[in-house]
């Protein structure tokens, strides 16, 4: 089900679950670096044990204990990913610490309106049909933030580029799925 947050300038929607609150999060921080950025990986920790296990880095991240409206995950980026290397096979090489009890990525792709899905060339390879959309009148940029838990619970957040607004932003658990299946799978050994 997708929904339309009710973002304000002060934060995210009042009944927001807090993966729904860093993935709002990261959306925002994605966001603030502009467009046409590489993608982006993310841990998300549990933000009372952070405190508790490692005060300094929580006070280093801003995680004021007397905060009372701290979010309940901190998301952390991690190093950059490796240049020319599928998402896929990266993620494959991904393993977390006991931790961090989520994950979370943006990507930035192009996307077609479903009317456009049957224009397209049959028998097309993947860098012949990336090429295609690319030159395809109709097709949309978008920013994609996926986070998964190590419970299984998903959430996503899809901003277009033509409509770049906080108020824009749809989130739903199965936006993209093939993405959350990508990073569940990182929580598996």
């Amino acid at each position: 089900m997708l929904s339309m947050p009710n973002v304000s300038p002060s934060g995210p929607p009042m009944a927001a679950s807090p993966l729904t609150v860093a993935v709002l999060e990261i959306d925002e921080y994605a966001s603030g670096l502009g467009w046409d950025q590489p993608a982006r990986l993310f841990a998300l920790v549990d933000t009372a044990k952070l405190r508790v296990q490692e005060p300094g880095l929580a006070a280093q991240l801003g995680l004021d204990s007397s905060d009372s409206t701290t979010a309940a995950l901190t998301p952390i980026e991690q190093e950059e990913l490796p240049p020319g290397k599928a998402l896929d096979e990266f993620l494959a090489t991904i393993a977390w610490p006991d931790a961090v009890v989520g994950c979370a990525m943006t990507v930035e792709r192009l996307m077609l309106p479903p009317s456009a899905e049957s224009s397209v060339p049959e028998g097309l390879s993947d860098a012949q049909l990336t090429k295609w959309v690319a030159k395809h009148p109709d097709r949309q940029e978008v920013r994609m933030t996926v986070a998964v838990l190590r419970n299984g619970a998903r959430e996503s957040a899809v901003r277009l580029r033509e409509k770049d607004s906080p108020t824009e932003v749809l989130t739903g658990a199965g936006l993209v799925p093939g993405l959350a299946e990508a990073l569940a799978a990182t929580f598996e050994s």
